[in-house]
């Protein structure tokens, strides 16, 4: 006898409800296969990056939680790469400067012309006494205040660098196996190349942070914290509301070591929070719109010039590349890019204390 019960009412109202995409979106996740983790250890691929198979996904979101620049969600193919298990961590970065050298951009006198590139025409040359090295800290504030101006509670301090990530009185000692951050793109670009790898483009990124989820709102499900257990280093609510900064909890927050939370569907570590990454790719604000009026896109490098109208804090074509993951500043209240739809554009000149990097390559798929 065919069973006519409760489970068929039941489907049916689920279909009402949530409507026939997202049912057939959760069900896929049910039957999928879960990927297999393939870590390189020199023979069998690189050391230190895992394998990343590649296939057809559906990049960006629609989700209730999702920003405009996030929409609409678009099928999208990418090839297998081999990418960074972790964030680049100030280890690896030691090494890269002992063995070439290299200055990064905060340790260089900032450059006028790029600068400028970011500001409104007529913009006023600042003296050059003003145009020192250093970069962009978070410094928090002391009480609460609105979130509709990031400058108060960011500051460029002379002297933050790589090395001193909060200014020249911090420092990374004993912090080896925390990401790099105040890394410029071409700082990044100059890694990459001493490193024989490349930045991921967006859609690798994205792909790689979904673990083989499908549409899932986090790298790795749709609970923020299942069952009560953090799964990315973000702003918390047990710390003050963002951006106070407690003087009772230490000072500022920042990065934990790499490693420390659970790896994804495809083994890489802190896709999500921690430090936000450098992609390869212009940012455009309305990209993803473009994208989804195509038949068919495979393997995209984005846009050829940038373009954001929502941040009027710039002018729209001012140059700037894309960032993903969010950080340990992300948090309900101002940021929710702790998701691997979440997309942002910086000042490829403009390194910051909770930005990194990891990289790919595209050696051969494991056998």
């Amino acid at each position: 006898m065919r069973y006519r019960g409760p489970l068929v009412l039941g489907v049916s109202l689920a279909l009402c409800a949530a409507g026939v995409v997202a049912f057939h979106q959760k069900l896929y996740q049910l039957v999928r296969p879960a990927p297999q983790i393939v870590e390189g250890d020199g023979t069998r691929g690189p050391k230190g990056m895992v394998w990343v198979p590649g296939g057809e996904f559906q990049m960006g979101s629609d989700h209730k939680l999702s920003q405009r620049n996030e929409r609409p969600a678009h099928k999208v193919r990418v090839s297998g790469f081999w990418m960074d298990q972790t964030h680049v961590t100030n280890a690896q970065f030691a090494a890269f400067v002992k063995a070439t050298g290299y200055l990064t951009t905060a340790e260089r006198k900032p450059d006028w012309e790029a600068i400028k590139a970011q500001l409104w025409p007529g913009t006023p040359k600042p003296p050059d006494s003003a145009l020192v090295p250093g970069a962009m800290v978070f410094v928090g504030t002391d009480r609460p205040v609105p979130l509709n101006d990031y400058s108060r509670w960011w500051a460029y301090v002379p002297g933050a660098d790589w090395r001193h990530p909060q200014g020249p009185k911090s420092s990374i000692e004993g912090k080896d196996d925390h990401p790099v951050v105040q890394v410029s793109y071409a700082d990044v670009l100059a890694y990459a190349k001493w490193a024989g790898k490349r930045l991921p483009t967006e859609a690798e990124w994205e792909f790689a942070a979904r673990g083989g989820l499908e549409q899932a709102t986090y790298a790795w499900g749709d609970d923020l914290v299942p069952e009560g257990k953090p799964m990315a280093n973000i702003w918390e609510g047990k710390q003050e509301r963002f951006p106070v900064v407690s003087p009772k909890a230490g000072g500022a927050v920042g990065t934990s070591p790499v490693g420390t939370f659970p790896v994804n569907g495809y083994g890489l570590h802190d896709m999500t929070g921690n430090a936000w990454q450098w992609v390869a790719d212009w940012y455009e604000a309305d990209y993803f719109a473009g994208q989804a009026k195509l038949s068919k896109v495979v393997d995209p490098k984005g846009p050829s010039e940038s373009h954001d109208p929502d941040d009027s804090s710039t002018p729209a074509n001012a140059p700037k590349r894309v960032i993903r993951g969010g950080s340990f500043l992300c948090n309900v209240d101002y940021c929710l890019s702790y998701r691997p739809s979440a997309r942002r554009g910086s000042d490829p000149y403009n390194p910051m204390s909770h930005l990194g990097f990891r990289l790919v390559t595209d050696a051969p798929a494991p056998k």
